[in-house]
């Protein structure tokens, strides 16, 4: 068997992660390279070599393959593996990599520029009579005039585009205009191509992609198809294998059709087409990603094939060690993307520090992370923190198991979708697979108002408890140096204030007996506590018949968070003082007039300057961050006083943006 030397990974984050342990599988030693945010990233301490390539900037770091080969050329690697997104796409790199004689750990340079452009692969696949959607090329200006040749509603892409990237939705043709120009700038910023194109959009469709191999010597084998469909912002948030809704017949159809435009491209390494079905099971070729995907845990969950290690063994020169009738799926697996994002704001990205961190464990489980605790999550980066995967024997269970993960999942210190996540899969639609890729437009709402009213109906009192039993009884897991320590701030019937998600309680210590607490709440009731386990970081107590169990993690601030049954609480005791605590009077406002960034980011256009009048509603500017684009609209009407920013500046939350005279 063939086998590489070294290998650099041109990549960061979970993907990286997984490279690297595939590799030591197979014995090879591997570089990573990282930008100065990166520093401490698990990717970095877990190669066996490691080197700084610039500061924060994408075109200076993961995007600059001068960089990279120079790495590569001075650690002595013999192949480049680039995970997904960043250069994984790119003929750039794999054209870098021939010329310094160095094997690149993906599909030759024509596959990836063949389908790396969707105009140019839907005119590939359409010649292998692959069933695919209308669709009309050009310019803005040209695909103005085009696009009534094709009914609305329409789908504006990307031709470079990829991961839910650079796609808009127009339903009515006076929003054309400016949905073209607002996904051309996007295509050219992520992709460096501001092509786009239009096709029909298909309403209510799955998304249903094939994981396809090959090797170099014409085999091309898949490995069957992913569930996509449930997806916010046109990305993934939850992938499953096998999908619920093929049957076995189309399923046979679509693995065909994605192996012959594989052999018909001459495909050598792992790739994935992407298909949409419709709801009576027609399916159209959407696009094939030419590299590893996101989602490919799932696939190796129920077919047992590492894909990474396949990927690697291809690029070596090695045939594929898998036959088409050797492969079949078993049992069903389930993918969460764990992000750091507010759904309730639209999924709007939440970059921060992570104060406390822990994945769940068990048979069936799998987290593809790239954290091992308490870390920073960066806005120049996608919000995505890690995949949850589960296995069982069947959707059901694996549903099961999946729900019974996510409550077990903690990420403090910041807000993420854990929650959302958890609703999701209990809702019934979801449950009886009445899915499509507006399930998250549809029901986001009803998901939402799901989570307000099951939080409103656990309460605060039984958080506040745990809180309590804990703060008060946490000496005793600390390894005490004397008896002070180990009794704690004891003293009868104590009177202490809590403030639960900004509410105050008081709550009454009465009696202590054992492992047996009395408290009185501040609405007169009174609680019999039976503490059964204290551990660092979590509690396990009874009130009366119910069995509670109760993660507790310390904030940046004084604070602590209470994570009980999928909600996290934030709790504090307002006497005991934290020197860390800022003063609310120096916090910025966000007034009418006064705008700030949601987070921090990039200004890549400026819309105003003082002395323009401006409406409700009228953008003023543009603020990336985190892959999106973030409109900073007028609030009312009223004339800007000061333009605080200019294209291409680096601004935080902090940071007053535009000042408006707001019109009385």
């Amino acid at each position: 068997m063939k086998i590489f030397k070294k290998i650099l990974v041109a990549n960061r984050g979970e993907i990286a992660v997984r490279i690297i342990r595939s590799a030591k599988k197979l014995g090879i030693p591997t570089v990573a390279v990282y930008s100065e945010i990166d520093e401490d990233a698990l990717h970095v301490e877990l190669a066996d070599e490691a080197y700084c390539i610039g500061k924060e900037e994408l075109s200076d770091t993961y995007l600059n393959v001068d960089k990279i080969m120079e790495v590569a050329r001075l650690s002595g690697c013999d192949a480049v593996h680039p995970g997904y997104g960043f250069l994984s796409e790119s003929p750039l790199l794999t054209e870098a990599c021939q010329k310094a004689g160095i094997t690149f750990i993906g599909p030759h340079t024509e596959a990836i520029r063949l389908m790396g452009n969707k105009i140019e692969a839907r005119a590939f696949v359409k010649k292998l009579k692959v069933p695919m959607t209308a669709g009309v090329t050009g310019s803005p200006e040209e695909l103005l005039e085009k696009a009534t040749e094709i009914p609305f509603p329409l789908l504006v892409k990307a031709a470079a585009g990829g991961g839910g990237k650079g796609m808009r939705i127009v339903r009515e043709e006076d929003d054309l205009k400016e949905i073209l120009e607002a996904t051309s700038r996007e295509a050219k910023n992520y992709f460096g191509d501001g092509t786009i194109y239009i096709e029909k959009y298909i309403e209510e469709p799955r998304h249903i992609e094939i994981q396809v191999l090959g090797d170099h010597f014409g085999n091309v084998v898949h490995l069957f198809e992913r569930e996509c469909s449930i997806q916010r912002r046109y990305q993934k948030i939850i992938e499953e294998s096998p999908s619920p809704t093929l049957t076995e017949e189309v399923r046979q159809q679509m693995g065909d059709a994605a192996v012959r435009i594989a052999k018909a491209a001459g495909y050598n390494s792992a790739g994935t087409v992407e298909f949409l079905v419709d709801k009576t099971l027609h399916f159209y070729f959407l696009e094939m990603n030419t590299r590893i995907q996101v989602e490919h845990p799932v696939t190796e969950m129920v077919t047992g094939v590492d894909l990474v290690e396949e990927q690697i063994l291809v690029a070596a020169g090695n045939p594929l060690r898998i036959k088409q009738e050797d492969l079949s799926q078993y049992g069903h697996a389930i993918e969460c993307r764990i992000y750091a994002e507010d759904p309730s704001r639209d999924f709007l990205p939440a970059p921060g520090k992570i104060s406390f961190y822990r994945e769940p464990q068990g048979a069936g489980i799998r987290v593809d992370s790239s954290l091992k605790g308490p870390a920073q999550v960066q806005s120049a980066f996608d919000p995505m923190i890690s995949k949850l995967v589960v296995w069982g024997d069947d959707r059901s269970i694996a549903r099961e198991k999946m729900i019974a993960a996510l409550k077990d999942y903690h990420v403090h210190g910041i807000r993420t979708n854990i929650s959302y996540l958890l609703f999701l899969l209990q809702h019934p639609a979801f449950a009886e697979n009445k899915i499509s890729t507006g399930f998250c437009d549809t029901h986001t709402a009803e998901i939402l108002q799901k989570i307000e009213t099951a939080r409103s109906e656990f309460g605060t009192d039984i958080p506040v408890l745990a809180y309590l039993l804990y703060v008060l009884n946490e000496n005793k897991v600390y390894s005490p140096r004397n008896v002070w320590e180990y009794i704690g701030y004891w003293r009868n019937k104590m009177e202490i204030p809590v403030v639960v998600d900004g509410k105050e309680k008081m709550v009454r210590l009465e009696k202590r007996d054992k492992n047996r607490f009395f408290f009185l709440m501040d609405g007169g009731e009174r609680k019999e506590i039976l503490l059964h386990k204290l551990d660092k970081y979590s509690i396990e107590f009874r009130i009366f018949h119910r069995f509670y169990k109760a993660v507790i993690s310390e904030g940046e601030q004084g604070n602590r968070f209470v994570a009980m049954d999928g909600h996290v609480f934030e709790v504090r005791r307002p006497d005991v003082l934290n020197e860390t605590l800022e003063d609310p009077l120096l916090q910025a406002s966000n007034d009418a007039g006064s705008l700030f960034a949601p987070m921090p980011g990039k200004v890549i256009k400026v819309n105003v300057k003082p002395g323009d009048s401006v409406t409700r509603g009228t953008v003023l500017l543009v603020v990336e961050a985190m892959k999106m684009e973030n409109n900073i609209v007028a609030l009312e009407d009223g004339v800007v006083d000061k333009v605080n920013v200019k294209e291409g500046d680096r601004v935080d939350t902090d940071l007053q943006l535009v000042n408006i005279s707001v019109t009385e």
